[in-house]
């Protein structure tokens, strides 16, 4: 019976100071810190374009629930906002090409004078 008391009493001291351990003892720092969250393992380039390799190698680490909504937000905002920006310049460099085009065929439709010729 004296070792059952002792047993219980020294379980009842350890789960204490665990307790105590996790919660900070009572002492004045206040909680304990936030983890800090598990980031993206290969980000996206921060100084170039994505390419289509970059979007082949993004992994996002999983969370309690699946994938951190925040780094699969902020992958797609990324991505979409350069598709975006390549498809403004392709769009660009069409109408530049459009343009160079028309003005070839009208220069070839127009017979070229020299300084003394006549019209």
């Amino acid at each position: 019976m004296v070792m059952f008391l002792f047993l219980v009493v020294a379980l009842a001291v350890v789960v204490a100071a665990v307790t105590l351990a996790v919660v900070g003892g009572g002492e004045s720092d206040g909680p304990l810190p936030d983890a800090i969250p598990e980031r993206l393992q290969d980000p996206l380039p921060p100084d170039r374009p994505v390419s289509r390799a970059d979007v082949d190698d993004l992994r996002f680490p999983l969370a309690a629930r699946g994938y951190r909504m925040a780094d699969v937000d902020d992958a797609l905002n990324r991505i979409g906002a350069e598709l975006a920006e390549r498809d403004a310049r392709i769009v660009d460099l069409e109408s530049a090409l459009a343009g160079a085009r028309a003005g070839a065929h009208v220069s070839m439709e127009k017979p070229a004078h020299g300084p003394g010729e006549q019209q």
